[in-house]
């Protein structure tokens, strides 16, 4: 489902929804099948070589740019049109860099969630979810954004996470059910998909 953003065509080619792209692709269908190929490998790529940073909101955006700077020219820059999808509204784009700060600057002062015991650990997660998706600090990329960061997050804390071992419908409909207050479909999803690393496992990371 696309965004709703006001104006409507903000970032898109004149009489369509089809973001502005280095394709100059003006079909959005055709965009999407370009856009997965692309990001899927880079994803793959970030998975064998993250990029390293500072767990804060610029290593967030580094993330973003490494993932989309082949289609998108404002890759790793934050919106600047308010936007929603399915029922959910968005940070203000004139509220993004604010309430990022709050968020990562909270994330440092917990030591990235590495002296937490794992029910702690998974209630931060699912917290640091809820807000990065609120944030949602993007025109487009946004959750294969948050998955990469907070696989990177996750495993710097000697736990683990496969997000592509996940129902993507089970997590958009419990991303859906979070942004409503209702958090208990996304903590269980964690509470099985998040593990604590194996010495090998973490040994290969490294």
């Amino acid at each position: 489902m696309p965004y709703s953003i006001d104006p409507l065509t903000a970032d898109c080619y004149d009489g369509t929804a089809c973001l502005i792209n280095k394709f100059n692709i003006r079909d959005s269908s055709q965009l999407s099948e370009i856009e997965a190929r692309i990001t899927f490998a880079r994803a793959s790529e970030l998975e064998q070589h993250p990029i390293s940073g500072a767990f804060d909101f610029e290593h967030y955006k580094a993330i973003h740019r490494f993932l989309f700077e082949d289609i998108y020219s404002w890759a790793g820059q934050i919106r600047t049109v308010d936007m929603t999808k399915k029922g959910t509204s968005f940070t203000k784009a004139s509220d993004i860099e604010r309430n990022a700060a709050a968020c990562f600057n909270r994330l440092q002062s917990m030591n990235f969630f590495t002296d937490l015991g794992f029910q702690d650990f998974v209630e931060e997660i699912v917290d640091f979810y809820c807000t990065t998706n609120i944030l949602h600090p993007f025109r487009e990329g946004n959750g294969r954004t948050q998955r990469a960061f907070l696989t990177q997050l996750i495993r710097h804390a000697g736990y683990d996470i496969d997000f592509s071992e996940i129902d993507p419908d089970e997590l958009m409909i419990a991303t859906i059910y979070s942004a409503n207050g209702i958090i208990d479909y996304l903590r269980e999803l964690f509470l099985v998909h998040i593990s604590p690393f194996t010495d090998q496992e973490f040994t290969q990371t490294m």
